[in-house]
């Protein structure tokens, strides 16, 4: 799998999100290998897309269209100080994004050591699953930069993921897993909270 991750301030949320729409409905049926695709604006006015394709050159494939290039011409006026990360390596929590999710909390930071992280993260998949049941599914995508991603989180929904957030903080086995997490982190995370996610599915 490959994730094109594309974030900026947004100028204009609903502008946003109807270039969005207009992308599912006009351009989606003709882009090969893509999966699915995840997006929003948090309160604080960070704007987020994960767009998942087969593989990187079916993306590249689709970005080099001149519809997308139309497209993208006209979304960008929406945006300040648009990025992109191209995520050749990418790992899935569960079956990995979910349309049901009714939040979904972006966590974006960097770490010091890729394959620990990604050690730690296969290994705690389980008791995730016990101890989390509002979580539904995750992608993490690694950046090209030395050990930057953006991890997505599935919810069932806010409330619940707040409740359970905080009952499952003291547990020991989570403790341990933030313990040896925070050990290779470098630098604090930034959350970008999506409260009414958007989506896009093949």
């Amino acid at each position: 799998m490959f994730v094109q991750v594309i974030q900026g301030k947004a100028k204009d949320p609903s502008g946003l999100r109807k270039q969005w729409e207009r992308w599912d409905q006009e351009l989606k049926p003709a882009a090969t290998g893509y999966l699915g695709g995840t997006a929003g604006v948090s309160a604080e006015g960070e704007f987020i897309a994960l767009a998942r394709f087969e593989s990187e050159e079916a993306a590249q494939a689709n970005s080099g269209s001149p519809e997308q290039s139309a497209w993208w011409e006209e979304t960008a006026q929406y945006l300040e100080d648009p990025m992109f990360h191209d995520c050749t390596e990418v790992d899935l929590m569960k079956d990995g994004g979910s349309d049901d999710a009714g939040f979904v909390q972006v966590i974006q930071g960097k770490v010091t050591d890729v394959e620990k992280g990604r050690e730690l993260d296969r290994a705690g998949q389980d008791q995730m699953s016990q101890m989390r049941p509002d979580v539904i599914g995750g992608i993490v995508a690694w950046h090209p930069q030395n050990g930057r991603f953006t991890n997505a989180i599935y919810f069932t929904s806010e409330a619940e993921a707040r409740v359970n957030e905080k009952e499952s903080a003291s547990a020991p086995e989570f403790e341990e897993f933030m313990s040896e997490w925070q050990a290779i982190s470098d630098g604090e995370p930034k959350f970008i909270d999506l409260s009414d996610p958007w989506y896009s599915s093949k």
